[in-house]
């Protein structure tokens, strides 16, 4: 609720890595896994801005930030085929207006 992110190994209660404020206070509304990237994941916050993680090249913060201000974004999942190597890795975005928006990720953050 506060924007903090926190990474676990299932083995440990406590965090191998913590962002705090990482939304700049906004609450995460969802947060997932790149399907075709191990070290990458997105989250969705409540302002509907889309944060892009890579921890191969920074994990420290974000790498990208992407802003959807037309419509309130109530949630978002990601598609993908992790066994093809083609780097398509989409973003399923639904508002709240009960559309749905698929949107594709840049391939840097989508190759294997």
């Amino acid at each position: 609720s506060d924007g903090s992110i926190r990474l676990h190994q299932m083995t440990s209660e406590y965090p191998l890595m913590q962002w705090n404020d990482s939304t700049k206070g906004q609450p995460i509304i969802a947060l997932q896994w790149a399907l075709t990237r191990p070290a990458v994941f997105f989250a969705l916050d409540a302002s509907s801005n889309i944060y892009i993680w890579d921890l191969l090249e920074n994990d420290l913060l974000p790498v990208a930030k992407q802003t959807l201000p037309s419509e309130k974004i109530l949630t978002m999942t990601l598609l993908g085929e992790p066994e093809k190597a083609n780097g398509l890795l989409g973003i399923v975005l639904a508002k709240q207006s009960g559309q749905i928006d698929i949107q594709y990720v840049k391939k840097k953050w989508a190759l294997p």
